[in-house]
C-alpha cells in the first residue's frame, strides 16, 4: 500500500498528517510504529489522519496515533496542524473547522497573526473522568515511589494529565519519574505527565513526558493541563504562555464550565509517499 503524507510539527512536535478522506487508509498498530521510526520509516510523535466527519455537524474525523501505535483521543499540537493541513490541501475553507475526536468535538481556527487557535472544549476533573484511581477529587493527589512522595494535580483535557510543579524544569526528573508515573497504576489508562516552574502568574515553563511517545519538544494538552491545574491552585491567572522545549504556547481559561482555548503555530516540512 503507498500513502501519501504530509510531514508536520506543532513547535517540534512532529507528525505524520494523511489525508484519509481521498485515500482508503487503514493502519495497523505495526504499520503505525514503522512510519514514525525515525531510523526505517519517516519518523514522528504520532500519526495523525483526516477522515470523514461522523456527526452531522462537524467538518472531519480526527485520529492519533503515538509513536507505540497506540491511539489516543487527543493531540493538541496536532489539532493545530490538522487545521493548517485541511485548509492547505483545499479540503475545507471554512473560517472555524469542527472535528470529530473520540473526546468530543473540537473547534479549530485561525488567529489573524496566521497562528492556529484551538477550541479544547472544558476540561474534566472528577477521578473516574480523567481517569485515576481515587476516591474523590482533590487538588493535590499524592503517590508513593521508592518511599517518595510524589504530588501532583490532574486533569483531563480529552486524555488525562498528572502536572508536578517543580522548582526548576531543567532539572526536573523527566526521563526518571515521566515513564514511571505515566504507567503508574494510580493511572488505569496511563497518562501524560508535565513538570511544570512557575515563573509568574502570567508565564511558565513546561516538560512533557507523553503518554506512548516519551518526552517531546511541546505537547499541546500538556500545556492546558497545566495552565488549567495553576489556575485551579490558584497560581496563575486567566491567560499563561507556556513556554516548551519547542516554543511558546498561549493558554487562556475563565475556569469551571468554561472551555480552555490554546493558540500556536503549526508548520508543514514536506510531503512525501511511502509503501508499507
Amino acid at each position: 500500500m503507498e500513502i501519501r503524507f504530509t510531514k508536520m510539527h506543532g513547535l517540534g512536535n512532529d507528525f505524520i498528517v494523511i489525508d484519509a478522506v481521498s485515500q482508503q487508509i487503514d493502519l495497523s498498530a505495526g504499520q503505525v510504529r514503522f512510519l514514525s521510526d525515525r531510523h526505517f520509516g519517516v519518523g514522528c510523535d504520532q500519526v495523525l489522519l483526516v477522515e470523514k466527519p461522523v456527526s452531522a455537524n462537524a467538518d472531519f474525523k480526527y485520529r492519533i496515533f503515538n509513536a507505540d501505535g497506540s491511539e489516543v483521543s487527543q493531540c493538541g499540537n496536532g489539532a493545530r496542524c490538522f487545521a493548517r493541513f485541511v485548509r492547505e490541501k483545499a479540503l475545507c475553507d471554512k473560517a472555524e473547522i469542527v472535528v470529530d475526536t473520540d473526546a468530543g468535538q473540537l473547534v479549530l481556527g485561525f488567529d489573524t497573526d496566521g497562528l492556529v487557535r484551538v477550541n479544547m472544549g472544558v476540561p474534566r476533573h472528577e477521578p473516574e473522568q480523567i481517569p485515576l484511581i481515587a476516591p474523590k477529587q482533590l487538588p493535590i493527589y499524592s503517590l508513593l515511589l521508592d518511599d517518595e512522595c510524589i504530588e501532583f494535580a490532574a486533569v483531563s483535557m480529552g486524555n488525562p494529565h498528572a502536572v508536578l510543579i517543580v522548582d526548576d524544569v531543567e532539572r526536573a526528573p523527566v526521563a526518571q519519574l515521566g515513564p514511571r508515573l505515566e504507567r503508574h497504576e494510580f493511572f488505569p489508562q496511563r497518562a501524560n505527565i508535565g513538570f511544570m516552574q512557575i515563573v509568574d502568574r502570567s508565564y511558565v515553563r513546561l516538560r512533557v513526558y507523553e503518554r506512548g511517545a516519551a518526552e517531546t519538544l511541546a505537547c499541546g494538552s500538556g500545556a492546558c493541563a497545566a495552565v488549567v491545574a495553576g489556575i485551579e491552585l490558584g497560581l496563575l491567572d486567566s491567560q499563561v504562555t507556556v513556554r516548551l522545549p519547542g516554543g511558546e504556547l498561549r493558554i487562556n481559561w475563565s475556569g469551571r464550565g468554561y472551555p480552555v482555548f490554546m493558540t500556536g503555530p503549526a508548520v508543514t516540512v514536506f510531503e512525501g509517499r511511502i509503501s508499507i
